[in-house]
């Protein structure tokens, strides 16, 4: 209880909320509430965290524990050596991390051979300890010598390793003692990390100066441990991955043996030069090493857990981008020699037709594909065509842009990314989904259903090859999928998932439902036909009330027997819902009806919610969510997000000149600065600098991937392709 009490301390102080908040977030999560169920309908509880916050406090929470569990398990591995003292528990008790608990207990490891458990073995401790204590007057090798084994007592069963031949090696194993001994003093090592990160430098130099890479700017390079930012560690980690790059940590050893040497030397003595020489040996062999090891490991970690948030950070609003609803659409996915691969869907993102064209080298076959594409058009009455912005991306831009100019109809095209196409084409997935459709075509059919619905798209690919953020490939597997799935989690959530249409893909990321209830439900929708009422879902093999309770709410049913289940309202809130309606002498069947929907919206604008949650006997926080379901049921929270811009003719990278103002999607977001889609071949960087007219300090404080921007030209590299935009007024 006392950890729990201990941990909740912590947690509040870090994200800076109440420790109230965080031990009944706590109880809420033993109790196995999912993390999106606790944001959205336990608010009054948690005091209306977000469901990031949350994510963290969950993460913090793992971490803590498994902290306080190692700190129990090596407390008892010291005590049952004998060797725990009230010291030891006090230093345990302080420590907050696991390196700092592993340096605690690393005297007490049980080590590997090396060359203090090899003199410990012929019996040089007591030499090792004569000398630390620097009181002996007698010459050190007259004190050695009691410690050389006698010739007479060598028989064939002493071994070589249990003897000392003679003083110079009683005296170098005495060293090897003490030098051991230094290393795995957790204060020194404390202090010396401390005395690194402050004064130290990150320093690279190019392993091929003449070669040029993407890492040029590394080849004579160094920056302040402290300073030096997340995507520069990333990327020097991936040039010293790749053999383009050296790197070494540079220190101030001079400070660092003066504070050793200051604790453990004690004024002038015969022992003073050996312990000196000791102290330099145990820094350069044993702890520079381990510490470098360590501070590296550190500078990545932090580096990774960084570019996670980041890419957690873009993939959330290009999960929740605008759809485009009600619009035919034409998937292109764009090729040279193979062929542009096209796709056909309706308004419900329903296949209609598939084919290929060739209006791309080698082939060159325009006026074909113009011809295959207008019938097509035509037939369909294709509204949108979207493009895929891989390969060939920009020569079928320019050939679309050709082909609407020739024709009447009101027709578009969007530029859409395609990262992750050919991963769900080739999948289990895709396969179930178009069992008789080439692999190649259904890279056009998933590039046509990101512009008509991008979340239901979206999760049937593994979340890492969503194409936003920065090192992705480079960071901790594990922590980047339990991160991402996260976000896609609360993406899910947040809009609601219609249980009639849904995919098992999109089900699984509702809260409470995994992958095997989500099948469950599609197989129980197959044999049952459409579900009417989310009670019905109880009768889902593998759904019972547990998961039920956290799914509910999440789930919707358009034209069901209750009016209330196209809304975020809880099961468990349907009779406050109705007594609300009441008080306003609405029904819930009213909430279908058009013309009665605006007058019920303006009579719960005007609610009293204090007063009003007092009579009902509900928070206030739930009743305020409840009027805001009530006021807009049915309501999608993407058609608040920006639309994406659909264009009618290309711009060329040579039409760009500096100056120019132009309109464009923000496509990713990394510590530097953003990357916008203004219509040419290559995204344009907007550096952090050039994100606002006052100091950035994050550029997602400015902009979210998705966003539309106007910029301006303020630099052009023809010979790289490289535009620099600004965004300052």
């Amino acid at each position: 209880m006392e950890d729990n009490q201990k941990i909740a301390s912590i947690i509040a102080e870090e994200l800076n909320i109440k420790v109230l908040q965080v031990t009944k977030t706590i109880d809420l999560i033993n109790e196995g509430n999912t993390i999106p169920f606790i944001a959205r309908y336990r608010k009054e509880v948690t005091g209306g965290l977000s469901d990031e916050t949350l994510r963290e406090l969950g993460e913090r929470l793992t971490y803590l524990r498994n902290l306080e569990e190692r700190k129990e398990e090596v407390k008892n591995s010291i005590e049952n050596q004998g060797k725990l003292t009230d010291e030891i528990v006090a230093s345990l008790e302080v420590a907050k991390t696991l390196s700092e608990v592993e340096d605690i207990y690393r005297p007490y490891k049980q080590k590997k051979k090396t060359r203090a458990t090899i003199a410990k073995a012929k019996g040089l401790e007591p030499l090792a300890e004569i000398i630390l204590e620097q009181k002996e007057i007698k010459p050190l090798g007259e004190i050695a010598i009691a410690f050389v084994t006698n010739p007479e007592m060598i028989t064939e069963e002493v071994t070589k390793e249990n003897i000392v031949t003679n003083v110079e090696e009683a005296i170098q194993g005495a060293k090897d003692i003490i030098a051991e001994t230094i290393s795995d003093n957790p204060t020194y090592r404390k202090q010396i990390k401390r005395k690194c990160y402050r004064d130290g430098f990150i320093v690279t130099k190019g392993t091929n100066i003449e070669e040029n890479t993407a890492y040029n700017m590394y080849y004579e390079f160094q920056e302040k441990l402290n300073r030096i930012p997340s995507h520069r560690i990333l990327a020097i980690n991936r040039g010293e991955k790749e053999d383009a790059l050296k790197v070494k940590l540079d220190k101030n050893e001079e400070d660092i043996l003066r504070y050793i040497e200051y604790d453990i030397i004690k004024g002038q003595t015969q022992f003073t030069e050996i312990l000196k020489e000791t102290i330099e040996d145990s820094w350069k062999r044993l702890i520079e090493p381990s510490i470098d090891r360590e501070i590296r490991s550190d500078l990545t970690e932090k580096a990774e857990d960084k570019a996670i948030k980041v890419f957690g950070k873009n993939a959330k609003p290009l999960l929740l981008a605008a759809p485009l609803k009600g619009y035919t659409v034409m998937g292109f996915d764009p090729a040279y020699r193979t062929g542009c691969k096209i796709a056909v869907i309706d308004e419900t993102g329903k296949l209609l037709t598939t084919t290929t064209v060739y209006p791309t080298e080698p082939q060159n076959d325009v006026e074909g594909a113009k011809k295959e594409l207008k019938g097509l058009i035509s037939k369909y009455k294709i509204n949108v065509i979207a493009i895929g912005n891989g390969t060939a991306s920009r020569e079928s831009e320019s050939f679309v842009s050709d082909m609407l100019k020739e024709i009447s109809d009101d027709v578009h095209y969007a530029i859409v990314s395609e990262a992750g196409a050919s991963v769900y084409s080739a999948s289990k997935l895709a396969t179930e989904e178009y069992p008789d459709i080439n692999v190649s075509l259904r890279g056009a059919i998933s590039i046509a259903r990101r512009l008509q619905d991008p979340l239901a798209e979206l999760v049937k690919i593994d979340p890492k090859a969503i194409g936003v953020g920065q090192y992705q490939h480079d960071v901790n597997q594990a922590k980047l999928t339990e991160s991402l799935t996260g976000v896609v989690e609360n993406a899910v959530n947040e809009v609601g998932v219609d249980v009639n249409t849904a995919t098992p893909s999109l089900l699984s990321y509702v809260a409470g439902i995994n992958k095997t209830i989500a099948n469950n439900i599609v197989k129980y929708r197959d044999e049952n036909g459409k579900i009417k009422e989310r009670k019905e879902l109880l009768k889902v093999a593998k759904l019972g009330p547990a998961a039920f309770k956290q799914c509910a709410g999440f789930i919707r049913i358009p034209d069901g027997k209750n009016p209330l289940e196209i809304t975020g309202v809880h099961p468990e809130s349907y009779e406050i819902a109705e007594q609300l309606l009441n008080k306003i002498e609405y029904k819930k069947e009213d909430l279908t009806s058009k013309e009665k929907l605006n007058k019920i919206k303006t009579r719960l604008s005007k609610i009293e919610v204090k007063e009003t949650a007092k009579e009902l006997g509900v928070g206030e926080i739930t009743l305020k969510d409840i009027i805001d379901e009530l006021s807009k049921p049915g309501r999608d929270p993407r058609d608040e997000m920006p639309k994406q811009i659909l264009r009618a003719d290309v711009l060329k990278f040579e039409d760009l000149i500096e100056g120019m103002s132009l309109t464009g999607t923000v496509r990713n977001v990394t510590d530097f600065g953003a990357f916008v889609d203004v219509g040419v071949k290559h995204d344009g960087l907007v550096h952090i600098s050039q994100l606002s007219n006052s100091f950035v300090k994050n550029p997602s404080d400015i902009v979210s991937v998705g966003d539309i921007v106007k910029v301006k030209v303020i630099g052009i590299d023809k010979e790289r392709q490289k535009v620099q935009l600004s965004m300052k007024e």
